[in-house]
């Protein structure tokens, strides 16, 4: 066995590599024997130091002084940002006054700080981490069952539906057959009433041919004429064949019916901070918000405003008409909406289909190619206001016929896939009544509302589970109460909604924190907004028919 690799070996002295060590070189890092401590410091360099093997790593090499080269730094400056001078620096004029600490301080202090972290991390953050792996390994060796336990459970559906659909169909063809037994029947026996006539005419025929040929005359004025009877004749039964009258297959229908699959759905436990950053530049805001254009759109009122890729925005107020302009203000197109009333809100879908929505027909719309199709029909509800989210599902906010409830519901194309209405204690999320809730999907899938009646903004995870409520920022300058309406959310998760009686826009991280205002673009009776692709807030101003362009970030 190799005396240098075994782990039960003592240490050895790294130069003759034989000899137990003794001593050991705190500068140069070596293990040394008593006799191979000469032969270590005669090589003519005058920083070495010998210690006991026991001690090793005992002495520290501090820096040395970029100003006084000859010395080394043994404190730092408190007030020049902690940077290590040396003792002739203490004299400088340049750190006349300050204060020093000793480096070794420091030093001791962040080993204690180290030895706390290394313990930290070996026993409970790595093996913490170990879980969380083991976790989700265990979760993906487990995907494929489960899964399959999905499709099975989708295949024992289709039996099912294999087999009340046999069921119904020989239903159906036990009744036909029945039908088809009647049908007969009446045939029949109007054939054989049919039938015995024929032979009473076949019998008064023969007793005519008898009386003619005969001389006989008590027969013949015997002879009673049958015709009369006889041309009296029988209705023709015509019995018509019952028909099968299929009816339109609607697959959405069919769909909601068979079942449904809920969506992905992740949990988190606890606050995990990601070490792992996205190469999203983060835009910083401006001290001093800009407005950078503002378009005359031409309403009287103006409501809602939704941003397209390529700039233009779709605009919408108190008529039935749906504006496009380009980023410059130019008209591009108008839609009328069908109903002659005007929309409650409009949005753009993932292809640049404008979407909106009426409360007098309880509908949801698209406009594609020109044509307008209906995608949603409400009954009991109205819909408020609009979002499509990063996945293409539609949020919609609506309110009850009755007024005292409201709910956000989410559609993938037609079908309803989740409602949003309560907390966990079973208690509305949402006031209700018929006011304009707004609503937004922020980058990290929270659907953010704010509530006008409830003066708060609301936002829940995807899975509709509450995060937080925000009910404003305490301010001299901003005495009128809080109800926000319009909300948008920017590519680095900022939540921007419309504080109009306060004439401002107030800015959130994505936790609900309040960042700052935006107060310095006239701002007065702001309603709906959107963020376009290069993070300029986009305003509606309500009274101005106006829409500004505001630069918020650097």
């Amino acid at each position: 066995m190799d005396p240098h690799n075994s782990a039960q070996d003592v240490h050895r002295c790294d130069l003759c590599e034989t000899a137990i060590v003794h001593s050991y070189c705190d500068v140069c890092h070596v293990n040394l024997c008593k006799p191979c401590i000469g032969d270590h410091i005669s090589d003519g360099y005058d920083k070495h130091k010998i210690v006991p093997f026991k001690e090793r790593r005992s002495t520290l090499i501090y820096p040395k002084c970029e100003t006084h080269p000859h010395k080394v730094c043994e404190l730092q400056c408190k007030d020049c940002n902690n940077i290590s001078i040396c003792s002739f620096c203490t004299a400088s004029e340049q750190h006349r006054g300050h204060i020093f600490v000793q480096i070794s301080t420091v030093y001791k202090a962040q080993k204690e700080t180290i030895k706390k972290d290394a313990e930290e991390l070996v026993n409970t953050l790595s093996p913490t981490y170990e879980e969380i792996a083991r976790d989700l390994e265990n979760q993906l060796a487990n995907l494929d069952g489960g899964y399959e336990k999905l499709t099975s459970a989708m295949s024992k559906q289709e039996e099912q539906w294999h087999r009340e659909i046999d069921i119904v169909i020989n239903k159906m063809k036990t009744e036909i057959s029945e039908i088809k037994v009647k049908h007969r029947d009446i045939l029949q026996k109007h054939l054989n009433e049919i039938k015995q006539i024929q032979s009473l005419i076949e019998q008064t025929l023969r007793a005519i041919n008898e009386i003619e040929k005969s001389t006989e005359v008590s027969p013949t004025i015997a002879y009673s004429s049958k015709i009369r009877e006889f041309s009296k004749l029988p209705p023709k039964i015509q019995v018509s064949m019952p028909t099968f009258i299929p009816k339109p297959i609607d697959r959405e229908k069919l769909y909601s019916l068979f079942g449904q699959v809920t969506p992905l759905s992740t949990a988190a436990e606890g606050k995990v901070l990601s070490l792992i950053q996205p190469n999203t530049p983060v835009g910083e805001l401006l001290d001093e918000p800009e407005l950078v254009a503002t378009i005359q759109t031409g309403y009287e009122t103006l409501r809602c405003v939704a941003c397209l890729n390529d700039g233009s925005i779709w605009t919408s107020g108190k008529t039935n008409d749906i504006k496009c302009f380009n980023s410059k203000g130019s008209l591009l197109q108008t839609v009328k909406q069908k109903s002659g009333k005007y929309p409650n809100d409009i949005a753009v879908d993932s292809d640049g289909d404008l979407l909106y929505n009426s409360g007098a027909t309880r509908t949801v719309c698209k406009v594609k190619n020109g044509q307008t199709e209906e995608m949603i029909r409400l009954l009991e509800w109205t819909p408020s206001k609009l979002c499509v989210t990063s996945t293409g599902d539609l949020l919609v906010t609506m309110f009850s016929d009755d007024k005292t409830q409201s709910k956000v519901v989410r559609y993938s194309g037609s079908t309803e896939k989740q409602t949003i209405q309560f907390d966990y204690k079973g208690k509305p999320l949402y006031s209700g009544n018929n006011t304009s809730k707004y609503i937004t999907e922020n980058r990290n899938n929270d659907i953010c509302v704010a509530d006008w009646a409830a003066g708060a903004v609301v936002v829940v995870n995807q899975d509709g589970k509450l995060r937080w409520r925000y009910t404003g920022h305490p301010s001299v300058t901003k005495n009128k109460s809080f109800e926000p309406l319009g909300i948008t959310t920017d590519s680095q998760s900022r939540i921007l909604t419309a504080d109009s009686y306060n004439h401002c826009i107030h800015i959130l991280d994505q936790n609900g924190q309040f960042l700052r205002y935006i107060d310095n673009c006239d701002l007065k009776d702001s309603t709906g907004l959107c963020v376009d692709n290069n993070d300029n807030l986009i305003v509606c101003g309500l009274y101005k028919g106006n829409v500004k362009k505001i630069k918020y970030l650097k």
